[in-house]
């Protein structure tokens, strides 16, 4: 069989909100994390923590890598759709940086863009062919698995926010937006939809159309932000 011609073979359609394509992958990624976390909690050593978290992040980055590399082998690569700028891709790609270095800066940043931005594509996945096609497997593994990655930060490293790291992650989010606005101009692209919604469903939808739901998410983000931050305050006000 010629290698290239697996996904074509076994092409299915896009993945719907609420199918057995969308919820099998999140309750096997949760049961996943729950005992990866309580074990590097409870069964290893610092040094082994930290080389199981990382060999975690490299699987995931090189899952992107990989995903890339194949479709610019098949020949059908456009750079105005498909390069890893959009947001979990993005972290995807980068998050063994954070996992080497595990600097409280990073995670400050990185928890509220995992959080609000994984959540988005969890509930409501945008995966245009489904099982068992690599973009099913690339996009599953991007999305729980920094979700992981964060988790484990937070209980096996724990790693907390503060208040002020929500204000940290809205000011990165912001030139990060920026410079998204920059390549799409340049690439006549909509990366992080800042030009367009998604094809499938999303809590876009209930923002209006376009300038209109770039504005209202960029309003919420913050109250959003503190949303996730809440757990963390009400946990530390419980200790004292």
């Amino acid at each position: 069989m010629d290698f290239f011609s697996f996904d074509a073979i076994f092409l299915c359609a896009r993945v719907a909100v609420g199918s057995l394509q969308h919820l099998i992958p999140i309750v096997v990624a949760l049961l996943f994390c729950v005992v990866f976390i309580n074990f590097a909690k409870y069964k290893l050593h610092k040094k082994q923590q930290e080389l199981a978290i990382h060999l975690v992040a490299w699987f995931i980055s090189l899952s992107v890598l990989v995903f890339h590399i194949y479709y610019i082998l098949k020949g059908n690569y456009d750079v105005a759709t498909d390069l890893p700028l959009y947001l979990c891709s993005l972290l995807g790609l980068l998050i063994p940086i954070f996992t080497h270095y595990r600097k409280l800066w990073m995670y400050e940043i990185l928890l509220f863009w995992i959080i609000a931005g994984t959540f988005q594509g969890v509930i409501t996945p945008d995966i245009a062919e489904g099982f068992p096609s690599f973009d099913f497997f690339r996009y599953w593994i991007v999305h729980l698995g920094l979700l992981t990655v964060i988790f484990y930060a937070t209980f096996v490293f724990n790693m907390r926010p503060k208040l002020k790291s929500v204000f940290k992650s809205f000011l990165a989010l912001q030139l990060y937006v920026i410079l998204m606005i920059l390549g799409n101009y340049l690439l006549d692209a909509n990366y992080f939809y800042l030009n367009e919604k998604p094809e499938s469903a999303s809590l876009l939808d209930y923002f209006g159309a376009w300038p209109w739901y770039v504005i209202l998410a960029q309003i919420v983000v913050i109250p959003y932000f503190l949303l996730i931050y809440l757990p963390f305050y009400v946990v530390e006000r419980r200790k004292k």
